[in-house]
């Protein structure tokens, strides 16, 4: 997923087209102008973050899949039904996987500053998911105590 681009005095046709069928993404021959370039490695850095965002569609954690833009949940072979807040606090723990989330950050990432609601709705949502998500399985999700929740693979993933 890194974009390659070849700098070099080599500038036969045969020597170009040697260079992008390696890999290459673009390539400059000397003598070249800098500003050209820099213009060539931002244009590469914009497909490649364009690439990068479409392929961030599916998210995957052992063997649990979600697909953002279906709006669909899987766990090895089965599909998981979640509410619109569950899929939301499932994406960030998948965005996320073997980092410890504070209440806190879940709070302010899943439900927004603004959220006045109780102080035990991010306990209530993690109960919710671990019935739907490990359910019969080996947990994925996981309370550190004191610190917050982090999903991991589970042993037999």
């Amino acid at each position: 997923n890194i974009p390659v681009l070849f700098l070099t005095a080599k500038d036969a046709v045969e020597d170009r087209v040697a260079g992008l069928t390696a890999g290459g993404d673009d390539y400059v021959t000397k003598p070249f102008s800098l500003e050209e370039v820099v213009a060539r490695l931002r244009a590469l850095m914009r497909r490649t973050a364009i690439a990068e965002e479409e392929s961030a569609s599916v998210l995957v954690v052992g063997d649990l899949v979600m697909d953002e833009d279906a709006h669909e949940v899987r766990r090895g072979d089965d599909e998981i039904t979640l509410t619109a807040t569950e899929f939301e606090l499932l994406r960030y723990l998948m965005r996320n996987p073997k980092r410890v989330l504070s209440k806190a950050q879940i709070l302010d990432r899943v439900w927004n500053y603004d959220f006045g609601g109780q102080a035990n709705v991010v306990e209530l949502y993690i109960s919710y998911l671990r019935k739907k998500v490990d359910h019969g399985r080996d947990p994925m999700i996981h309370t550190m105590r004191g610190v917050g929740y982090v999903l991991k693979p589970a042993n037999g993933a």
